[in-house]
């Protein structure tokens, strides 16, 4: 599938709230609570992605992908990278989605490219990600993208569950 991939703007956030929970719930299913994942509302998360957007100071950058009929498949979201509170010379991919039905067609392969190629091009040495650690899909896509665990892992919280996760990173060519 071709795709395009575009910035994000405010009217994109309802459809790109249903991409992340659609997302959230596919992905993760097995891997964190149910409870949680049957809890995720688009519409409260439709009002945070337009709270960050409105507010944003440009640090974070959001790309969506649409399919050759306008129509958005796809989400993601960069910026700096944190180590605490300190800002490293470093980029992290906070969130890479895709509507399930639309899974291994591109727009992910197509949002991770744009993302390693404007990181790359804002002089940034490396991309940073976290992934759940049992998340084994997703780290093959990573892996096939250049990717691999650096050997950081932190416990992710969910609904009293620890679920752990894993750092990948890319060297960036500046």
């Amino acid at each position: 599938m071709s795709v395009r991939i575009r910035e994000m703007t405010l009217a994109d956030c309802d459809r790109v709230a249903e991409i992340r929970i659609g997302g959230w719930r596919s992905a993760y299913r097995g891997l964190i609570p149910q409870s949680y994942l049957d809890g995720l509302s688009v519409e409260e998360d439709a009002e945070r992605r337009r709270a960050h957007l409105s507010h944003s100071d440009g640090s974070v950058l959001n790309l969506v992908a649409e399919d050759p009929g306008g129509e958005l498949v796809g989400w993601a979201c960069h910026g700096p990278y944190r180590e605490g509170e300190a800002l490293t010379e470093d980029a992290e991919l906070y969130a890479i989605y895709v509507h399930p039905d639309q899974v291994g067609r591109g727009a992910g392969r197509a949002l991770l490219a744009e993302s390693v190629a404007r990181c790359s091009a804002a002089g940034h040495g490396r991309l940073l990600l976290w992934v759940l650690r049992d998340n084994d899909r997703a780290r093959r896509f990573y892996e096939r993208a250049g990717f691999s665990a650096d050997g950081a892992e932190e416990p992710f919280e969910v609904d009293g569950v620890t679920v752990p996760e894993v750092r990948y990173a890319r060297p960036l060519d500046r």
